[in-house]
């Protein structure tokens, strides 16, 4: 960890963290195609990652652990962002489903559901669901 990370809030780490976990979807499969690299980019702006940053999060994605949010509507709403980005090039891929299967668990989804959860969110995406329906969906799949 850099000295500058000592220094974050608690909000901007989790903001690392969650890209960080964007990030380990887009490179499941090795490569990060013109489509992720566009959405990543994006991304790093909304969550006001600086251009250092985004380079060493590229780099080492794995140094960063998965955040748990303590809402559930954020749990899902980071759900989303990970689903849209297996999606960014236009495809996914089975290693890209079984990462987004392992960062459920991580963001506290119930391991007997992980997988219906993960598949109900790739389905979503493919559909073009908004943030709205995307959660009353995940709601549904996943009651809590």
């Amino acid at each position: 960890m850099a000295i500058s990370d000592y220094n974050l809030s608690g909000e901007q780490k989790r903001n690392i963290a969650h890209f960080a976990s964007i990030v380990k979807l887009a490179l499941a499969d090795n490569v990060i195609t013109e489509g992720e690299e566009k959405m990543l980019k994006r991304l790093a702006k909304r969550f006001h990652i600086l251009e250092d940053k985004y380079n060493e999060i590229i780099e080492n994605p794995e140094k960063y652990p998965v955040n748990t949010p303590h809402s559930y509507n954020e749990r899902i709403e980071y759900l989303y962002d990970l689903a849209k980005m297996i999606y960014a090039d236009n495809e996914v891929s089975e290693e890209e489903a079984f990462v987004l299967r392992k960062i459920c668990v991580g963001l506290g989804f119930p391991t007997d559901n992980v997988e219906k959860v993960a598949d109900e969110a790739i389905h979503l995406v493919l559909n073009d669901n908004d943030l709205e329906a995307f959660t009353k969906a995940i709601k549904r799949v996943n009651k809590v």
